[in-house]
């Protein structure tokens, strides 16, 4: 049961609309891309970093190669985007499986550190979950491996930010910069446009002997015991990451076509989710004990 695309059917138009945040096109401000792309043996942490930071630097190099594509990409990886609307190399980017900027960043945070990133750059930008932040000013220095690096039509606004990409270290990144290219490793550059970074390793990390998931929907019901008879405790407003202690089987739950009597252990909320609003490619999650 694979639900990565039914979290974009649930969410409507707006998912895509805060998903299309690089352009399509060549990006403003920016060198053409040149020697600045290298072999995917160059991707890696260039400098000393936590575990965790490394583990997102990882996460982003695996998908060196992979085209970059306008709202493609999803936390599970590469997806079709949408077609560019000012023409030029993007204007056929729903044929492309691929990431924009943003969608990379989102990959590599939850599937090398279980962070889970807003949509679009601005908010990614925005993230209230930053364990540190640094200024267009002190350029790279005080930066480390799987940082995120940011830039934006006005600097000073980390709304207006348009572009966002992966440290590694020793004044490299990786990115996926524009349609027509691939993910690649580059220079960083700060011009004119470089809006400063963040530090995401050190979020809060999944409480020993559960795994984290991503939930989907909205106004998901959280649920004293594994069925639907009783009310619900709280809900979840829209897809949340969740960590899942272990999981039984109760209730069969129908919805969106899917069928599922799966429930999962939620210790933070001290309730049961039914396993059809996970996230997940399998109805009985993988990794996960039986309580």
């Amino acid at each position: 049961m694979h639900r990565a695309n039914r979290t974009l059917a649930t969410a409507g138009g707006l998912l895509l609309a805060t998903a299309l945040t690089c352009t399509g096109t060549a990006m403003a401000a920016s060198a053409p891309v040149s020697s600045a792309a290298v072999a995917a043996a160059d991707c890696r942490p260039l400098a000393n970093a936590p575990a965790q930071a490394q583990a997102i630097v990882n996460a982003a190099c695996s998908q060196i190669g992979v085209p970059y594509s306008w709202g493609g990409g999803s936390i599970h990886g590469p997806t079709y985007g949408q077609d560019y609307p000012g023409g030029g190399p993007g204007a056929h980017d729903s044929r492309v499986k691929g990431f924009d900027c943003s969608h990379l960043v989102q990959y590599a945070a939850w599937q090398g550190a279980g962070i889970a990133l807003p949509e679009g750059t601005w908010n990614q930008a925005r993230w209230s979950g930053a364990t540190a932040r640094f200024t267009p000013s002190q350029g790279t220095a005080p930066l480390q491996p799987g940082d995120l690096l940011l830039w934006g039509s006005d600097p000073a606004n980390l709304g207006s930010v348009h572009h966002i990409a992966v440290y590694l270290g020793n004044g490299r990144m990786v990115e996926a910069r524009e349609s027509g290219t691939l993910v690649m490793v580059s220079d960083v550059r700060l011009n004119s446009q470089y809006a400063g970074a963040l530090r995401i390793a050190g979020s809060e990390q999944p409480p020993t002997n559960t795994k984290r998931f991503m939930t989907w929907g909205t106004q998901v019901g959280l649920r004293p015991d594994p069925g639907t008879q009783r009310p619900p405790v709280g809900r979840l407003p829209g897809p949340t990451a969740v960590d899942v202690l272990c999981q039984v089987h109760g209730e069969r739950v129908t919805a969106e076509g899917y069928t599922n009597d799966a429930w999962s252990y939620l210790p933070k909320y001290k309730a049961w989710i039914s396993n059809i609003y996970i996230d997940d490619a399998a109805a009985w999650l993988p990794g996960v004990p039986n309580c």
